[in-house]
């Protein structure tokens, strides 16, 4: 089924930066990438893609290296973020794989030069990509220590225009706790950006939350767990959190 021709699949975005955390591509494994699980997500992007929209990608290296965790355990910080930075290179190769295996033209992007192995991040060419129909992944986050790659995502979204900021993680929303560890836990369907910060409810780093207010970029906040509720997402139909200005 083309995007075309359902209705109830047409995406109400134009551009879209999607938010990917480095564990989602180790599926069941407790480290590392497992390739079914970044195929699983290239597919999903597939399909969405069908809706019209155009979407580029940040993926975090949490599957492989924790600059903040090694930071703690005592090495350098800088040192720490620059390997965490690479990590997420390798992430971004693996999805550009598999989105290329999904027949998606892919480029990436790193905000550290690599020419060997990819583009550098240049703006208007990520820009330009897109409007070609191919979708960016922005790897190395800001290309800076100190900078987390919600940051790096939010920076991105704001540089390409983008006019929502997705963030897939492992349950349908945001919630007033863990709904894994209080049964009581609350759903939000909506919350503005100044309740975020205000509460301190972690959905992502307060630098990130900030500068998506200050671009009136909303933040939706969706489970990636099954199949299809992207597009039903980006379609305006699926379980999520919005988090904006109203």
């Amino acid at each position: 089924m083309d995007g075309q021709s359902d209705s109830r699949h047409q995406s109400k975005y134009s551009r879209v930066l999607l938010k990917l955390s480095g564990e989602s591509l180790m599926g069941d494994q407790s480290y590392g990438i497992d390739h079914s699980a970044v195929r699983k997500i290239a597919i999903e992007i597939a399909e969405a893609l069908k809706s019209g929209v155009q979407i580029c990608l940040v993926i975090g290296g949490g599957n492989i290296f924790r600059g903040l965790s090694a930071a703690e355990q005592g090495m350098d910080r800088a040192t720490a973020d620059y390997m965490g930075m690479l990590a997420t290179i390798m992430n971004a190769l693996a999805m550009q794989n598999a989105l290329e295996n999904a027949g998606i033209e892919t480029r990436v992007q790193s905000a550290i030069p690599m020419m060997s192995v990819c583009e550098p991040y240049i703006r208007r060419k990520a820009i330009r990509h897109m409007e070609r129909g191919r979708t960016v992944i922005f790897a190395a986050g800001t290309g800076n220590p100190f900078f987390t790659t919600d940051t790096g995502a939010a920076l991105r979204a704001a540089e390409m225009g983008c006019d929502a900021l997705i963030k897939a993680t492992q349950v349908d929303g945001v919630y007033s706790a863990d709904p894994k560890k209080d049964a009581n836990a609350k759903r939000y369907d909506h919350l503005s950006y100044n309740t975020i910060l205000a509460k301190d409810l972690r959905v992502m780093d307060a630098s990130a939350v900030a500068m998506m207010r200050d671009n009136n970029i909303p933040i939706i906040v969706y489970s990636n767990q099954r199949s299809g509720n992207l597009q039903k997402v980006l379609a305006g139909s699926g379980v999520c959190t919005i988090i904006d200005n109203d």
